[in-house]
């Protein structure tokens, strides 16, 4: 198992963090001494979880804060609360939904996917970045996906109106992720921000995602995924290319982290960057859209001076 480096002194934003990869990084980062912010859309599922994660880890310093990355709205409230704390070290963009079966849109009129895995972690991402950059070490680990490799930008039709496919809207929300933190590591080496940007894909983790999202509009749920053809893991190994990213320090400047064995198990190592993602212009594309939808931008006289 990896041991996560000591994070003493640091505090520390997971958002899912009331479930699979997302309570596995909380947990294992306050084991390292931590002080761990559990950003969850349900209270009652991340004091849960804290609880948790406080009888696994004795002293585990935990804060419970609510967060709808489906809700502009909360983004801003969320990330206003984190600032009036007035300290942050490490933000790791974890949660998302994956391949609800219909085409559903957030409180902003955004295709669900599209909205909850890139542009709320975008505007979270953006609100946060002055209190990150007070901090010594500032750093910033984005969850991105094994399917971001079949992503791409539908410039056109980011919100799959004409014709909702749901794994490639899942697969286009994951490439954006990627670029994401491609560009937040480009515009740290620009500005001189010394800020650490990292990418991190979990393989196949067996987690609720591949169940929450495929049961959303049904009046029957699906299954949980428990055995496959596939290779596939538990979240406590699929966690550490996340946890990797977000804490090493041999991790890299726009470093991709994956599992090392078939790109879906095993124990975490640095990956390519998906084909997708390998464009010049496509980082600074993914940047404008998020800037565009949510109206967040970073610069002189933008939402966010930095």
């Amino acid at each position: 198992m990896y041991a996560v480096p000591d994070q003493s002194g640091r505090r520390i934003v997971v958002t899912g963090a009331n479930s699979g990869t997302g309570k596995e990084a909380a947990k294992r980062l306050a084991g390292a001494g931590a002080s761990v912010v559990l950003a969850v859309r349900t209270l009652a599922k991340g004091e849960a979880a804290a609880r948790e994660i406080a009888e696994a880890v004795p002293g585990a310093d935990l804060t419970v804060r609510r967060l709808d990355l489906a809700d502009l709205a909360s983004v801003r409230e969320f990330a206003d609360g984190i600032h009036a704390d007035g300290r942050l070290d490490t933000l790791v963009n974890n949660a998302g939904v994956m391949i609800p079966p219909q085409r559903t849109l957030t409180a902003d009129g955004f295709e669900l996917q599209f909205g909850t895995n890139f542009l709320g972690p975008f505007a979270l991402t953006v609100h946060l970045l002055p209190l990150l950059l007070e901090g010594p070490a500032p750093r910033v680990a984005t969850m991105s996906s094994a399917a971001a490799g079949i992503g791409r930008l539908h410039v056109r039709d980011l919100n799959w109106a004409a014709r909702y496919r749901p794994a490639l809207a899942y697969a286009q929300s994951k490439l954006a992720d990627t670029l994401l933190g491609l560009r937040l590591a480009e515009l740290s080496r620009e500005n001189g921000w010394g800020l650490l940007s990292t990418i991190a894909h979990p393989g196949y983790t067996r987690t609720n995602l591949q169940t929450a999202g495929r049961n959303l509009g049904r009046t029957v749920d699906l299954p949980p995924v428990r055995h496959t053809v596939i290779p596939s893991q538990e979240p406590w190994q699929g966690a550490e290319p996340l946890l990797f990213a977000a804490a090493d320090p041999a991790a890299e400047q726009g470093g991709f982290y994956g599992p090392s064995r078939l790109g879906l198990v095993g124990p975490s190592k640095q990956v390519a960057i998906p084909r997708s993602a390998r464009g010049q212009d496509l980082p600074r594309v993914a940047w404008a859209i998020g800037e565009s939808l949510t109206g967040v931008r970073v610069g002189p006289g933008a939402t966010v001076p930095v």
